[in-house]
């Protein structure tokens, strides 16, 4: 089996916590931050892997400490055999040619006083990916690339509407010609009628570059559609991870259950959804112990309480953090 592109091994980040004042002023200490916990995954060439959680899961600080655009605490990340965490400034400019990232808003990701010659030309030039005289060419086969028209290199963001934008922040990020692109909820920012077509767009932008995404959603219908293989992460841990298939059909986490039985279904009998988990989640500044998800957890134990369960393979690719994985109920 050939080496994965992209391979991540315990990887941390942590943030010294806000304090009031008077702790400030008495120099007492608290606990940090912990985002990012212990994660470990890899992705192989080609691949479509997504990343699924409630909101403050941890889904989008570890999608940018991947890039360097926030720096990890501990861990690897292995991209094509380097260990991006020990690169210098310099070494790292010149990698962000292979790594690129698709950010969620458009809207703020974009200058609004640019043009898209503008825009997409800076990039061009900054990292000298082609020659002066061939900018304008190179700007309008990425515009086509992504479905704009040629005339679209003279506008500025308030020009378009909010799919066009996120055609043209794909579009800025293919200018590197990477190969991997973090797409940070690319489609949760526009309207349900620009949603398939954004993820058409990214299965055929795989198919024809052969690029390898790790693609961050919070709604489990784009990622059964899109992904090949997908991670759910609870308060910084992925707490499985699988094929689509294992993760849709026979789930084993019982978070995992819970966001599949909150997701909408196109079924007339059912009424509404459920809650997707019961309860509240815990601080992030005062994780529990143990499992974090056993405040919630119908099948929690004193075991939960006190042990972090190890990840455990349960299939081939099917990987579950749980105690009781076994006496869960299977997803129908």
């Amino acid at each position: 089996m050939p080496d994965p592109l992209l391979d991540v091994r315990h990887l941390s980040k942590h943030y010294g916590s806000a304090t009031g004042l008077l702790k400030r002023l008495s120099g007492a200490k608290s606990a940090p931050l912990i985002a990012v916990d212990d994660v470990s995954f890899t992705i192989a060439q080609g691949e479509i892997f997504s990343l699924v959680g409630e909101s403050g899961s941890g889904k989008t600080t570890l999608g940018r400490s991947l890039l360097r655009l926030i720096e990890p605490t501990t861990g690897e990340i292995r991209f094509d055999g380097t260990d991006l965490c020990t690169l210098d400034a310099t070494a790292m400019r010149a990698m962000r040619r292979q790594v690129q990232m698709i950010f969620q808003d458009p809207y703020s990701s974009l200058n609004p006083r640019l043009t898209v010659r503008q825009t997409i030309g800076e990039v061009l030039r900054v990292h000298a990916i082609r020659p002066v005289a061939q900018i304008d060419a190179r700007i309008t086969e990425l515009l086509a690339l992504v479905g704009l028209p040629a005339e679209a290199l003279d506008r500025t963001p308030r020009n378009f509407s909010g799919g066009q934008l996120q055609r043209l922040g794909i579009a800025r990020a293919l200018a590197m010609e990477p190969l991997f692109i973090v797409a940070d909820e690319p489609v949760s920012a526009v309207d349900v009628s620009m949603q398939a077509q954004i993820m058409n767009l990214l299965l055929d932008l795989r198919s024809r570059l052969g690029l390898t995404l790790l693609f961050i959603a919070h709604d489990l219908s784009v990622v059964r559609y899109l992904s090949d293989r997908v991670g759910v992460m609870y308060m910084g841990r992925i707490v499985e991870s699988g094929t689509r298939n294992q993760m849709f059909e026979v789930a084993r986490h019982p978070y995992t259950q819970a966001l599949l039985r909150a997701a909408p279904r196109p079924d007339p009998a059912r009424k509404g959804t459920e809650a997707a988990v019961r309860g509240e989640p815990p601080s992030p500044l005062s994780p529990p112990p143990g499992c974090h998800f056993h405040t919630r957890c119908p099948f929690a134990t004193a075991i939960c309480r006190s042990t972090p369960p190890p990840p455990e393979t349960v299939a081939p690719g099917h990987v579950v953090r749980c105690h009781h994985h076994a006496q869960t109920h299977v997803m129908p």
